[in-house]
């Protein structure tokens, strides 16, 4: 089903009220500027604020300051700057053209006299327009983006697009994901084709870990192995839709970072989760040892495999703590050195499994322990 989108006339009021702090901007003798990108397709989308990106056919530094942004942050290589305002972080830009020395390389950028040019450097058509932000707000759309928001198509602007920067394939996941669009035809075609192996590796999972973000991230990454772009383990989607449901509700929720446990589910390594996973304790004692220093992300991947007492594990014994420590059996007598570390975990081994409360009890515990002449492990 095709969006509802925002009437074109409607955008300077939706701008002032999604983004208050642009108020000042319309007085700035930094000019012209516009808002950009995402934010003019989200206020489109009637989904009101998105990241704040606006461009300039000047010198971004001069506005961020003329502006009164406040932590202002220059990139001087692609002519940007990052800044905050009203307690936002607004990322202006130069406007700017880019060609690209071989495929996958970063861009080598040139300034550009109109917003038109910078709109035709960018990666899909729902993401090439622009507001002025001075004067009339009329839409900028000279790639028909609000067209193809209109159909719910995602379309490359070039046929190169692909070639020239292989990290829009992931984007285009990513955004197919969570608008429900689909790919236009040549598009489609031209994704199959893209070449990931161009891209540094910290670019590729860059990319792959605002996708594992997402909410509909398990869609996005279906539609990449689709496009032959990724290669999930064996069993990776379905493990990742686990993790992505059990990361969706207590008591699980903030165990581990949802990105990092969708990735791992779908693409490895699972190694140390799958023997976690293994395991079935006899007693309370048994588990918290299995889990000692597991990484949240193993956790939560075992339990997305079927170790349900894990569970048990987080609701009631992973906060088990003892009311004695080491200074209580060095004041008792027990000499500094292993005997008081063997005692401290006789005791909570029998708070765990038998049930042992109240310090006097742990004490005589850890103290029964600690004096044992062979020891206890």
């Amino acid at each position: 089903m095709s969006p509802s989108l925002l009437a074109t006339e409607d955008l300077g009021k939706a701008i002032e009220d999604a983004y208050p702090e642009l108020a000042p901007v319309a007085a700035a003798t930094v000019a012209p500027l516009y808002l950009v990108g995402g934010a003019v397709r989200d206020l489109l989308l009637g989904r009101g604020r998105s990241d704040l990106d606006l461009v300039v056919v000047g010198d971004a530094a001069e506005l961020a300051a003329e502006i009164g942004a406040t932590q202002p942050t220059e990139h001087e290589r692609f002519g940007t700057a990052s800044a905050v305002l009203d307690g936002h972080r607004v990322d202006i830009a130069a406007a700017r053209s880019e060609s690209y020395p071989e495929p996958g390389a970063l861009p080598a950028v040139e300034p550009a006299d109109d917003i038109e040019a910078d709109l035709s450097r960018r990666d899909f058509t729902i993401n090439a327009m622009a507001v002025p932000l001075q004067g009339d707000p009329a839409l900028i759309d000279p790639h028909g983006g609000r067209a193809d928001l209109e159909a719910g198509l995602i379309r490359i602007l070039h046929p190169g697009s692909f070639r020239d920067d292989p990290t829009r394939a992931l984007r285009a996941a990513r955004y197919a994901a969570r608008f429900g669009f689909e790919l236009e035809s040549g598009t489609e075609a031209q994704v199959r084709e893209a070449d990931l192996a161009t891209v540094s590796g910290d670019r590729r999972r860059a990319d792959l870990m605002r996708i594992a973000a997402e909410p509909e991230a398990v869609r996005a990454l279906t539609l990449l192995v689709e496009w032959g772009l990724i290669e999930p383990r064996q069993g990776g989607l379905e493990l990742a839709a686990a993790v992505s449901s059990l990361l969706s509700a207590p008591p699980w929720q903030e165990v581990a970072p949802r990105p990092e446990s969708i990735l791992a589910a779908a693409l490895g390594p699972t190694g140390a989760a799958e023997e976690l996973a293994a395991l079935a304790p006899d007693r309370p004692s048994e588990g918290v040892g299995a889990t000692a220093g597991r990484d949240p992300v193993e956790l939560v991947l075992a339990r997305a495999m079927g170790a349900t007492w894990l569970d048990t594990y987080l609701l009631e014994w992973r906060d088990v703590r003892l009311e004695i420590d080491g200074a209580d059996l060095i004041d008792a007598g027990v000499p500094e050195g292993p005997a008081v570390g063997r005692g401290l975990k006789e005791a909570l081994r029998r708070k765990l499994d038998d049930g042992v409360s109240g310090r006097d009890r742990e004490l005589q515990a850890a103290l029964e322990s600690a004096r044992r002449g062979d020891g206890v492990a």
